[in-house]
């Protein structure tokens, strides 16, 4: 039997297509801004905790995803998109007035909308994507996304530092306005059919959480996701501590964070074929346990190992976050989709930001060391029940 490379059969679907030119167009846009808001209110301020607040604005509103989510069960889900597109690339614009600490109420209040409308965007449009790419492609798909998701991270704060010397925070905001507008464009040459949503009896905000809670593929992986983004936050606050026992300085960690991400990159390419062959659980796991080992590893102060250990790394994270969003779009009722997957990111990505705030509280204190290996085992505790077989009858 012959077989296409994978990515091509992608590319191949118009719709799939259209989706990942949005991914790079609104990822580029949205990274940059990332790195400049902080960057504008560090140079207004001078305050590293007041710049911090940029990152828990866009945040924050995570923690409301299944509330929001249920937005995308109540309306077409093209039309949101497009409407959430123009309204942030309405809004954007208005952060040119930002030019002094007096003005910084309207930059984090923009970026407080900027995470809402992500919240609602993510789940409006897994969900679209689920019934208008092919289903044997979802995998495929999801993999690629991350890949391109990934290498703006690579590209786009590069971009986003050099505009913002040139051009300040004010620059950046209407680069990521202009992403926004290009990203509608995208979504209103889908051709996809969506039917008027029907509200189920009983079908509130909360569905989507008894759905994932019942499923009995879906709850090991999002609760094994949920515990890996937590290790992985607990990881990533400790990268500073390698680089010093490398004996480099604190700007090292940005070669070791493009390592990462180029593994990230290459395994997106993969995990198609990937989950075709091992299933979800299966991949799920052993990107769990490639992730242990690697963190495990990083306890050794040597830099070719430090690198080898940064692309695992970068390669095995995305592992479970790919395994969990496919089978989710997969093992849902299109008329849940919304809140469940935004239900399912909140308790996935909630963790990672308290594995960094326990790490950064701990880092001072405890030697790394002791911290890595901790984190190594909890990792391989998590992945070890995804190897067993799973009962085929709902808990």
């Amino acid at each position: 039997m012959t077989t296409t490379w994978t990515p091509a059969r992608v590319l191949r679907d118009r719709n799939a297509r259209l989706y990942l030119t949005g991914v790079v167009i609104s990822g580029f846009g949205t990274s940059a801004l990332w790195l400049a808001s902080g960057v504008w209110v560090k140079d207004l301020t001078g305050s590293d905790g007041l710049a911090a607040l940029c990152m828990l604005a866009m945040w924050a509103p995570t923690l409301a995803g299944p509330l929001l989510g249920t937005l995308a069960d109540r309306f077409r889900r093209r039309p949101l998109l497009i409407a959430a597109s123009l309204l942030m690339a309405a809004l954007l614009p208005a952060l040119c007035v930002v030019d002094s600490p007096r003005g910084l109420w309207l930059l984090y209040a923009v970026l407080f909308v900027y995470g809402a409308t992500g919240v609602v965007h993510d789940a409006a449009e897994s969900a679209l994507i689920a019934t208008a790419v092919d289903r044997s492609l979802l995998g495929d798909f999801n993999g690629l996304r991350m890949t391109a998701n990934e290498g703006m991270k690579l590209l786009a704060p590069l971009a986003g530092a050099g505009l913002y010397a040139a051009y300040g925070g004010a620059g950046v905001a209407v680069l990521d306005s202009v992403t926004f507008l290009l990203a509608t464009v995208v979504y209103a040459s889908l051709r996809v059919r969506e039917d008027r949503p029907v509200r189920a009896p009983g079908g509130g905000t909360a569905e989507g959480a008894r759905h994932l809670w019942a499923h009995p593929v879906l709850r090991p992986l999002v609760l094994a996701a949920g515990a890996t983004m937590l290790c992985a936050g607990l990881n990533g606050a400790l990268i500073y501590a390698v680089v010093e026992a490398l004996g480099h300085s604190p700007a090292y960690a940005g070669v070791l964070y493009a390592v990462q991400g180029a593994g990230s990159v290459l395994v997106g390419l993969l995990s198609g074929p990937a989950l075709r062959r091992l299933g979800e659980r299966r991949f799920a796991a052993y990107g769990i346990a490639l992730l242990a080992a690697a963190v495990g590893l990083r306890a050794i102060p040597n830099e070719p190992l430090a690198w080898v250990c940064s692309a695992a790394v970068g390669a095995a994270l995305p592992a479970v976050l790919i395994a969990a969003l496919t089978a989710l779009q997969r093992e849902t009722p299109p008329t849940l989709l919304g809140r469940a997957t935004a239900t399912a990111n909140t308790l996935i990505y909630t963790p990672n930001v308290l594995g960094l705030a326990t790490a950064a509280a701990l880092a001072d204190h405890t030697d790394h060391r002791l911290l890595l290996a901790a984190v190594a085992c909890a990792l391989a505790a998590t992945a070890t029940p995804l190897l067993t077989p799973r009962n085929p009858t709902p808990a």
